[in-house]
C-alpha cells in the first residue's frame, strides 16, 4: 500500500505537511503558555519527523512514479 504513488502523494503534499504544521502551532502555544521545555520538544522533534517524513514520503513517490513508466 505505501508503494503505491497516489498514497505517497496524499502523504507527502497533504498529510505530513499539515501535522507538521499543526504540531509547530502545538509547540509554539505551549511555549507560549509557560510550558516551555515541553514545547520545544514538540516544536523540535515532532515537527521535524513530520517534515523529514513528507520528504521521504515524495523520494519514495518519484522513485515508485519512474519505476511505473520504465515498465511502460
Amino acid at each position: 500500500m505505501l508503494k503505491k504513488p497516489e498514497t505517497l502523494f496524499v502523504l507527502g503534499y497533504m498529510l505530513l505537511p499539515l501535522f507538521a504544521l499543526l504540531s509547530a502551532i502545538v509547540g509554539l502555544t505551549m511555549i507560549l503558555g509557560g510550558n516551555k521545555i515541553a514545547g520545544a520538544i514538540v516544536l523540535v522533534v515532532v515537527t521535524q519527523v513530520f517534515a523529514f517524513g513528507a520528504f521521504y514520503a515524495l523520494r519514495l513517490r518519484k522513485a515508485a512514479v519512474l519505476e511505473e513508466t520504465n515498465r511502460s
